[in-house]
């Protein structure tokens, strides 16, 4: 490497698919525009890791419902001219020689690598656009240099009953990757990869982190036209280049399905969470709005997070996250809930044309009770309404809500009437 290799890394981030495990939420937008911790998106996490790492050559790869994340990107990230750095998408395209759109991540990566032709690159950094950590990625390049590595694979150690959710992987005393399977569905090759970590039985997980030399990540995906890296590309390169996996052993988690996107939602609320988002060393970024601060008019507040620009009542709210210019009425309980706030305001005006229409205003209206929930950008939950999953669902759609893993769902522009119990 040279003195700067840092200058000589492209990152690739690959910004998801139709993510139908995290549906609803996916409903209008792709996983990695799925808005975070009541004023950020997860695609801000990758992002963030990359400039945080002085990484400045960003390409976002997107396809599916991709209109929330391309703007939500263009209107955030606008890199010094003089730094020579970009954060730019790259979108799925046609062209005559291949009228097909992105088959896999592998495929994904091949279809663009006509732009990856500076010849300042000489290394390509692939990530996932969704999932949550803090990781300083200087280290991986560090590791995959002094490995004289072709391709670097970032792993984790994760629970030995979770490892059929994950590439799973076995290394030598040097580090260097014998055996790789995708997602595996038998336990003997469970077992066989699975080691003792800190007492507990586990199994090192691949965290969708690749680091190519650019020729041979060139090598590798034109060859041949597999489409995925967990799948094929990596089982195959582990056979004839030198792989190696760089241990991670910080906080990550893959935000998946809506479970783990609500139970990681909220442990930001815990006295000491896992991830630090307060680290002015390593700065989660995000869209600026230039909101005025969080308002509260006599409210009972405990463990619990608020962005710009809410205004709450007298209402108690408990280990809940509160997004962008919400509003709660008086008199509403909020509990271990996650409201992703609103795009906009209303105007006076426009609040007495819903009254007059018997339409909620956006937002959260008066004695609501709301527990175990996630409200999607820009509802409108009117007075009296309880939403506790009072039914005890664990799975179903109902005619303006779903249920998933028992959490309440009100997907977004949802209108929920005044004394609707769900």
């Amino acid at each position: 490497m040279s003195l700067n290799p840092f200058k000589e890394v492209l990152c690739v981030i690959l910004g998801g698919g139709r993510g139908t495990r995290l549906y609803p939420l996916t409903k209008d937008r792709c996983k990695p525009a799925v808005p975070l911790f009541g004023k950020y998106r997860l695609i801000d996490i990758a992002i963030s890791n990359c400039l945080n790492s002085n990484l400045k050559k960003i390409y976002v790869l997107t396809q599916f419902n991709s209109e929330s994340l391309n703007k939500h990107i263009n209107r955030t990230y606008k890199m010094d001219p003089f730094s020579k750095g970009f954060v730019e998408v790259m979108a799925a395209e046609q062209s005559s020689g291949d009228t097909n759109w992105f088959q896999g991540t592998a495929d994904a990566v091949r279809r663009c690598l006509k732009h990856f032709n500076d010849p300042s690159i000489k290394y390509v950094m692939i990530l996932s656009g969704d999932q949550l950590y803090t990781m300083n990625l200087r280290e991986v390049i560090n590791y995959h240099s002094e490995k004289n590595a072709d391709v670097t694979v970032a792993c984790n150690f994760v629970p030995h009953d979770q490892a059929h959710g994950f590439g799973v992987m076995a290394v030598d005393n040097n580090g260097k990757i014998k055996d790789f399977i995708e997602k595996p569905q038998d336990q003997s090759d469970i077992r066989k990869m699975s080691l003792w970590h800190e007492g507990s039985l586990s199994c090192l997980a691949s965290m969708g982190i690749y680091m190519f030399n650019k020729n041979i990540l060139i090598d590798v995906l034109t060859k041949d036209y597999k489409i995925d890296f967990g799948r094929e590309i990596i089982p195959d390169a582990i056979k004839t280049k030198k792989t190696y996996a760089y241990q991670f052993t910080g906080y990550w988690r893959d935000i998946g399905t809506i479970k783990s996107f609500y139970e990681e939602n909220l442990m930001l609320t815990e006295t000491v969470p896992p991830l630090d988002m307060f680290d002015e060393e390593w700065q989660i970024y995000s869209r600026s709005r230039f909101l005025g601060p969080a308002k509260f008019e006599n409210a009972t507040v405990k463990d619990s997070i608020f962005s710009e620009g809410v205004i709450i009542a007298p209402a108690k709210i408990t280990r809940s996250i509160v997004g962008l210019r919400m509003r709660i009425g008086e008199g509403t309980f909020l509990k271990d809930t996650i409201t992703m706030g609103c795009d906009y305001y209303e105007t006076a005006e426009q609040l007495e044309d819903d009254m007059q229409k018997g339409i909620p205003a956006l937002g959260i209206g008066k004695n609501c009770h709301i527990e175990k929930a996630i409200l999607d950008k820009n509802v409108r939950i009117g007075n009296n309404v309880r939403i506790t999953n009072v039914k005890g669902l664990e799975n179903v759609d109902g005619p303006n809500y779903f249920v998933r893993d028992g959490i309440v769902i009100i997907s977004k522009n949802t209108l929920i009437p005044d004394g609707t119990v769900i």
